[in-house]
């Protein structure tokens, strides 16, 4: 056997090998568990979307009916002051009439059912309520010319009259907030919500407001109710949600107005005279729900203000996922509250996780039952096709003469064909044997002319690349040649100027040059795309350009930089190559240079060794990249004291990367070129490459390195 056969066989035996009876298995089973999981995964999904909308259902209806309590409870106070001034615009009562104002006003609220404390002030500063207590008993409250800025309080009997005088304060009704809001306005609204205490129990309580105005629209009081918030509290607590559900109601400053958990929705700091009353904020209460709900809120809308429609949102807490509805409540008259309503996903998923433990008992059901049909069809299958395997091996041995006549208990049409296949395989085998040796001698023959030609074409190959490295020899000689010469650098009055280049490859597509004529010195430096002996003519060409157009002194950017670009790219387009170059021209003459061109940033120094990069992207187009380019082409202009300076660059050295992939980075370059400004330009240079090795180290260089520094002497 050759090597090449035994190398083959060695790399079969290496493959991953099964049985013949878990081949026939496994492609029987594995369908009918990934349907079954796939079915069990899909139930669980859409009885999980199911949820999700049974939740959000859920909630948007129990918020839709605090919403509609809320609003006939508050409504209700409005309506009482209604129909309070339609008594008044009757003449039922008059509004100068104390006396009929307090039987009215005793009448509503001796019940102590509703209105808790109905009362009108006006104008002159007068005023008259009448409150139910607590305790069971009513008191009026009454100001009048006579009494001047006292109000004196009266307990009255069971018809309404004044029985015993019970104190008196000073009280002015034109300064209230309720007063003010609805003399503001103009029209019924709302007071802010506030707490009243007493000495049973603390509430927050709001209240409707009504101005009443003459026939000629002029002011003559204000009716108010003082109204309890607690019956809200009452209802969202009675209000069946689920197991686990809550709702709560709050204003859009995120206070809580009421709570199905929290029972009172304000703290009570400190005692008797020091006592302070503080409301609760939603996203910072005691109830991690309400918290993370109001929190989410703010989260997602920015601002409460910002929720004018029914929303709904899902989150989670604790690991556990919960849907909450906020609805908005206003009566057009000053009421603007959240409702909003929160539901746990556990209050709903107990039956979908029993769907899920019966999915998992089929699938393994089903698996067990597949598992065994399997086999059984199996085996009736690979018990001939283990003879047959094993004769095959016999024939591989030698058998030559081997052949296979199975019998089973149910015969396979595919089995039977295999067999006689196998048989005539033998047979053929025997023949082919015999003739064997014959072939495999014209086949040496035909590998040794073949080798032959191989040994012939390797020879070609050496002296083409020979004949290759010998060109590319010759074209970075010349490159290194048109590179300025360090006694040309030094000739130039009033300037301290050092270059550098360095290719990656044997030809690099970096280009700088210096030139100078007539006292204008004009320093050029671009990168062309790519290495390699296209990139290096390239480069020879736009150094030649380049000294062409100085030499003729054509000092306007535009023309010098378009005729450069029409030059190169017709050469570019004659070479059917898509190279181009980015290319930077630098003009210095008499302390001022003037930058046209796109390339990297310029680097400007100051004496002192501040550092300022001037970004040339708008300064040009790159090079032989299109034949026309005027429109592109603009430049900047910058004066030079004695010991300041620029410094050129390619991108080999920014994007210059250690081991470890980090680049050099422009900030770097700076750091260093600020450090060793005081230095002359060769030893500034040489820091410069110094530091870039370092940070190189060990690393292959993968671009040019390419640098030029001028300093003003």
């Amino acid at each position: 056997m050759s090597d090449k056969s035994l190398k083959y066989q060695q790399q079969i035996y290496q493959r991953p090998r099964f049985r013949l009876r878990t081949v026939l298995v496994t492609p029987f089973v594995i369908p009918i568990i990934a349907s079954t999981i796939l079915v069990g995964w899909l139930s669980f999904r859409n009885g999980e979307q199911a949820i999700n909308d049974l939740a959000n259902q859920l909630n948007k209806e129990t918020a839709s009916r605090i919403e509609e309590h809320v609003l006939q409870y508050l409504n209700k106070s409005q309506n009482t002051l209604l129909l309070t001034e339609a008594g008044i615009k009757s003449n039922n009562f008059k509004l100068e009439d104390f006396d009929g104002l307090r039987r009215y006003f005793w009448q509503v609220v001796r019940q102590g059912d509703f209105e808790a404390y109905l009362a009108y002030g006006n104008e002159q500063g007068e005023f008259v309520g009448v409150e139910y207590q607590e305790n069971g008993t009513v008191q009026l409250k009454i100001r009048t010319v006579d009494t001047g800025e006292i109000r004196k309080v009266y307990l009255l009997d069971s018809n309404g009259n004044p029985q015993k005088f019970l104190k008196e304060s000073e009280y002015e009704p034109r300064t209230r907030p309720w007063y003010k809001a609805a003399k503001e306005l103009g029209k019924p609204t709302w007071s802010e919500i506030f707490t009243a205490s007493s000495s049973q129990n603390t509430a927050l309580q709001i209240s409707p407001v009504r101005p009443i105005y003459d026939e000629n629209r002029k002011l003559l009081g204000v009716l108010s109710i003082n109204i309890r918030l607690s019956r809200i509290t009452n209802f969202v607590h009675e209000l069946s949600i689920s197991r686990n559900g809550q709702s709560f109601i709050m204003e859009r400053s995120g206070n809580l107005v009421a709570s199905s958990i929290i029972k009172q929705p304000f703290k009570v700091i400190g005692k008797d005279s020091d006592r302070k009353i503080e409301r609760i904020v939603a996203a910072k209460s005691d109830n991690p729900v309400v918290t993370t709900t109001a929190q989410n809120l703010q989260t997602r809308f920015s601002s409460l203000d910002s929720i004018t429609t029914i929303q709904q949102i899902k989150f989670s807490l604790n690991e556990e996922v919960y849907f909450a509805t906020v609805t908005p409540i206003s009566d057009g008259q000053g009421i603007n509250w959240l409702a909003v309503v929160v539901v746990p996903e556990k209050d709903f998923m107990a039956r979908i996780n029993a769907n899920t433990q019966t999915t998992v008992l089929l699938c393994c059901l089903t698996f067990i039952g597949a598992t065994l049909i399997g086999v059984f069809t199996s085996s009736l299958i690979s018990r001939p096709i283990i003879r047959l395997t094993q004769a095959s091996k016999q024939l591989a041995a030698g058998s030559l003469d081997r052949r296979v006549h199975t019998f089973d208990l149910i015969e396979i049409d595919e089995i039977d064909t295999l067999e006689s296949s196998f048989n005539t395989m033998a047979g053929t085998l025997q023949e082919v044997f015999t003739t064997l040796e014959d072939k495999v001698m014209e086949r040496t023959r035909e590998l040794a002319t073949a080798n032959a030609e191989i040994v012939a074409l390797n020879e070609k190959l050496k002296q083409d690349n020979l004949r290759m490295a010998t060109e590319l020899d010759v074209a970075r000689q010349i490159q290194q040649m048109i590179l300025p010469k360090p006694k040309e650098l030094e000739s130039i009055a009033d300037l301290d100027i050092a270059g550098y280049m360095e290719p990656a490859d044997e030809i690099g597509g970096d280009y700088y040059d210096v030139l100078e004529t007539d006292g204008v010195v004009t320093l050029g430096i671009g990168d062309v795309t790519g290495h390699g002996l296209e990139s290096g003519i390239l480069m020879l060409m736009t150094q030649t350009a380049v000294r062409t157009l100085q030499e003729i002194h054509e000092t306007d950017h535009v023309k010098f930089l378009s005729t450069l670009n029409r030059t190169l790219f017709k050469n570019v387009q004659r070479m059917d190559s898509e190279k181009t170059l980015t290319l930077a021209i630098v003009n210095y003459t008499n302390g001022k240079i003037v930058i046209s061109g796109q390339h990297e940033e310029i680097i400007l120094v100051r004496k002192d060794g501040q550092i300022e990069r001037i970004d040339t992207m708008s300064l040009g187009f790159p090079i032989a990249l299109d034949s026309e380019i005027e429109q592109f082409i603009s430049h900047a202009t910058f004066d030079l004291e004695l010991g300041d300076g620029i410094v050129l660059y390619t991108d080999g050295i920014p994007e210059a990367i250690n081991t470890i992939k980090v680049q050099y980075r422009v900030e770097r370059l700076c750091e260093v070129i600020s450090k060793s400004w005081h230095k002359s330009a060769s030893e500034i240079k040489s820091d410069i490459i110094v530091d870039v090795r370092r940070h190189i180290g060990t690393q292959k260089v993968f671009d040019d390195i390419t640098l030029l520094v001028l300093k003003r002497i």
